[in-house]
């Protein structure tokens, strides 16, 4: 899998063929959140490429702040059950290690078990609550944290 960044002007990085009306409503989308949380690379979003075509999208939400950094990550529904967010997602984690060793990478999730819980937890993310965000309604935080740090986890529930 390869990461094509979005650039500040809402374009792929690198040319990729035909994107999918999904990506191309994505990517304008993106450009839009630049416009609010800045455009500072590499904390920004990113098309995923597989065998030529694009099977998902993924963005850190913002740069990092207060020694966290928060991921998102959408496989397009017909790659949905291959693996495809847990790699996009583990794509980001190392981008954040490789920049700020140390930082703690975090997601949020809808409250309920879905894939997206499944894959937190196969990367080591564990769950730290539930909240109600200003945006997304009820969610519940997940964080990983670098080896060698300890962290209380509440229990999931």
């Amino acid at each position: 899998m390869e990461l094509i960044a979005i650039t500040e002007q809402g374009l792929p990085a690198k040319m990729i063929g035909e994107l999918p009306e999904m990506a191309t409503q994505i990517v304008i989308s993106t450009a839009a959140m630049y416009e609010t949380a800045g455009y500072q690379a590499p904390w920004i979003g990113y098309l995923a490429v597989e065998k030529g075509g694009c099977v998902g999208t993924c963005a850190f939400k913002a740069a990092p702040r207060n020694g966290e950094v928060e991921i998102a990550y959408f496989t397009f529904p017909q790659y949905e059950g291959r693996g495809v967010a847990t790699r996009m997602a583990t794509l980001l984690i190392n981008i954040a290690r490789r920049e700020i060793p140390g930082l703690i990478v975090t997601a949020q999730t809808l409250p309920m078990d879905n894939a997206s819980n499944a894959i937190l937890k196969k990367l080591g993310f564990v769950y730290s609550g539930e909240r109600d965000h200003s945006e997304d309604g009820r969610v519940w935080d997940w964080r990983l944290i670098p080896s060698g740090a300890v962290e209380a986890s509440p229990e999931l529930g």
